[in-house]
């Protein structure tokens, strides 16, 4: 007994450790999208310039990815951990001292090579610490890391910016980053290394042309001028790229990333479901803290204080909904989730309005993470348990892999609604500022005579009237296209409630599902062993 408890020990010891890694690379992610405004003024460059900061570290990130399944297998879980969090250390420490915006890239991408490995990795270790049947809580414990870092990041990021020096978003890495590699070396164990295989180099070089060719286009969308060529050519360079690495990774004997995975019912349904809540998720990451900068007039901070208890409550909550997983499946703690998400992300959408208040937003926000927190971390925790023990590293690379890009475009997704609809607004409202609507020749009546009054003469009075009526026009066409990106998000849930009633939630015996391995029989069959 005291044996078991020793053993149970250290695996919530060596949890602890994955959790500050995960915790660190998510978060700084949302803190430099904070910072950006600060290093333009203080590099010197303009937006199209600074957003490199952005877009290098996400390119670097979905080039990584793919590889960390073999570098797993050849190295162990243990090394590529400690590896990656020095990476990460290393980055961070280089960008705090970056001296222009080129070396602030630069430093960004050693960052992203470090921070790429730790989720798929991290995930990977913590199913070998802990058992299937007690697995749920162990995720709901590191989905603390992952899920809440992300509304965390714009309230501390908003701080230091304000308060502190800047290059603290940084430097408050390093010391944290080592100590997390020292106990890594000391918590960690190493596990077992499979026989050295080939390296799969199509599938590398297609994966990491397909995919940073698609995420670059993807981050460029709302502003591309298809005009230009290198546009369409990188899209077609991306796709055909994507399309010879499906083709390499099904006939390579050691594929970079074992694509028979999607064989296993529950963990591609799994995938579906969770890019479907990731565009839910990403209507309020990204439409929120626009409404409240842009229309509202929020700083960082404040935003970024709006956003903090909801992330709260999705820390608290995902611990629970894991324990919950373990006990009952996913589908009785899924269900309910995704329904709460479904309607307050449409209460949400409702109170994207001038006359919303501080308060309701930061309640509605709360109701939507009770959502998130019971429905995004079983469904992942469903689709892993399926998994055999042998294509854990690989399942969990492929995941992370889909994650990366399903975030990137449903950003994409957002900014193209809201941008579409914002313009499609502003003409339907246009077209009731006529001789005809007494509403809008007394408003302008009105503005007229208030800027007679500051000294104009009637004819600049009467321009100026207009031109602070466009502004009043393109301002409600944005807030109602928000509003409008909110709902469709509301409505897209609802799909995935259809699609996780499909799984089959399946419980796995006790001791031998960590030791199953997923067998490739004549004619391609799949078995799992």
């Amino acid at each position: 007994m005291e044996e078991k408890n020793n053993e149970l020990l250290y695996s919530w010891l060596a949890l602890i450790v994955v959790v500050i890694g995960t915790f660190m690379s998510i978060l700084d992610s949302s803190i430099v999208n904070i910072a950006i405004p600060k290093m333009m003024a203080v590099f010197g460059v303009s937006m199209n310039d600074s957003k490199w900061i952005l877009t290098a570290y996400t390119l670097a990130l979905g080039a990584i990815i793919p590889l960390t399944g073999y570098l797993q297998d050849v190295f162990g879980s243990k090394k590529i951990y400690m590896f990656a969090l020095s990476m990460f250390t290393l980055g961070s420490m280089l960008c705090g001292f970056a001296w222009s915006n080129t070396s602030m890239i630069c430093f960004r991408v050693i960052q992203a090579v470090g921070g790429g490995m730790i989720m798929p990795v991290g995930m990977s270790i913590i199913y070998e610490l802990f058992p299937r049947e007690k697995i749920g809580l162990a995720l709901g414990v590191w989905g603390i890391a992952s899920m809440a870092a992300p509304s965390i990041g714009p309230t501390l990021g908003g701080y230091i910016i304000e308060k502190m020096d800047w290059r603290l978003i940084f430097n408050i890495n390093v010391p944290i980053g080592i100590i997390g590699v020292v106990l890594a070396a000391i918590l960690l164990k190493d596990s077992k290394k499979r026989a050295f295989k080939s390296f799969d180099i199509i599938g590398f070089l297609s994966s990491t042309i397909g995919i940073v060719s698609i995420l670059y286009v993807l981050g460029e969308w709302v502003s591309i001028d298809w005009g230009e060529m290198r546009y369409p050519m990188l899209l077609t360079l991306g796709c055909l790229s994507l399309v010879l690495f499906v083709v390499n990774e099904l006939t390579h004997p050691n594929p970079l990333l074992d694509l028979r995975i999607f064989k296993l019912f529950d963990f591609s349904l799994s995938q579906i479901i969770t890019s479907v809540l990731t565009l839910a998720l990403m209507g309020g990451v990204y439409v929120l803290p626009l409404f409240l900068q842009n229309i509202k007039g929020y700083t960082a901070m404040d935003t970024g204080l709006v956003m903090l208890p909801a992330a709260l409550v999705m820390g608290i909550l995902m611990p629970i909904s894991g324990n919950l997983f373990d006990k009952f499946g996913a589908k009785p703690i899924a269900v309910p989730g995704v329904a709460i998400l479904g309607i307050s992300s449409y209460y949400l959408s409702t109170l994207i309005n001038m006359n919303s208040s501080k308060e309701a937003v930061i309640i509605a926000l709360c109701i939507r993470s009770v959502g998130i927190g019971f429905a995004m971390m079983p469904i992942n925790t469903a689709g892993m348990n399926v998994v055999p023990g042998n294509l854990i590293g690989k399942a969990s690379a492929l995941s992370n892999a889909i994650r990366q890009i399903v975030g990137s475009i449903s950003i994409t997704i957002m900014s193209t609604i809201i941008q579409g609809k914002t313009n499609y607004n502003y003409l339907k409202l246009s077209e009731q500022i006529n001789v005809y609507n007494n509403a809008s020749n007394n408003t302008i009546n009105v503005l007229t005579k208030a800027y007679m009054y500051d000294g104009q003469s009637q004819g600049t009075a009467k321009s100026s009237a207009l031109s602070a009526m466009t502004k009043m026009i393109q301002g409600q066409a944005t807030v109602d296209a928000m509003a409008y990106a909110l709902c469709v998000t509301s409505i897209v849930v609802t799909f995935a409630v259809i699609l996780i009633l499909m799984m089959r939630n399946k419980k796995i015996p006790k001791k031998a599902n960590n030791k199953r391995e997923l067998k490739r029989n004549e004619g391609g069959s799949v078995t799992v062993e």
